[in-house]
């Protein structure tokens, strides 16, 4: 594995444990456990998929299992947007898990365009 493959490794096992910290607050305080479970769902998935695509059989199975993070990425951007804006949660604990969430969105655009782009070259 690569150094960069292990530092994002890091950022979505660390993004994935402010999750499941969340939804805990979320079900345990809030008593919100639709949402919660949703965001624990995708938001824990970033980092499964991005793992299983260390190991994919072939370029095209990688390029799809960082496509699957990026979209489950994009989902816990909404449910964390949703929770923002039916305020669930504060705009301080909103633009810290947002954030993060952003800055893994946009590594995995990269990836996975970079990755697209190399594809083509070698098809």
């Amino acid at each position: 594995m690569s150094e960069f493959s292990k530092i994002m490794m890091d950022k979505c096992m660390n993004f994935s444990i402010r999750v499941v910290n969340l939804c805990h607050f979320l079900n345990e305080e809030m008593h919100e456990f639709n949402i919660a479970n949703q965001l624990f769902r995708c938001g824990t998935s970033i980092g499964a998929n991005y793992a299983e695509a260390q190991n994919a059989i072939s370029r095209k199975d990688f390029i799809a299992k960082v496509y699957i993070s990026l979209k489950e990425c994009n989902e816990s951007l909404y449910w964390i947007e949703l929770l923002h804006r039916t305020h669930i949660i504060t705009s301080q604990q909103y633009e810290s898990i947002y954030t993060d969430c952003e800055e893994l969105k946009k590594i995995l655009v990269t990836i996975t365009k970079t990755s697209r782009e190399n594809d083509a070259l070698t098809s």
